[in-house]
């Protein structure tokens, strides 16, 4: 729904008839999910001040989980952070 959008003020009112959809719907599974982006929605629609996203954080955070995974646990932290510097940086 908010990806047709082009400006920030439309998406904001999309994303407020949702949300009053959801809320009038009262499925009880949309309560954290609608409650999540009630509580972040400015966050959400700064996307459209520079369309600008996230997905290269959480590529690197996959990446770190991978690597943690690897080694089933981290028991010494700086051994773990020394070998993340020279594997990703």
């Amino acid at each position: 729904m908010l990806s047709h959008s082009k400006d920030k003020r439309i998406a904001f009112k999309k994303l407020a008839i949702w949300y009053n959809k959801i809320e009038k719907l009262g499925y009880k599974s949309f309560n954290t999910i609608a409650r999540t982006i009630q509580n972040n929605y400015e966050t959400i629609l700064n996307y459209f001040d520079n369309r600008s996203i996230n997905a290269s954080a959480e590529s690197f955070n996959a990446k770190i989980k991978a690597f943690r995974s690897q080694f089933r646990g981290v028991r010494n932290v700086k051994f773990f952070l020394f070998k993340l510097s020279k594997i990703y940086a």
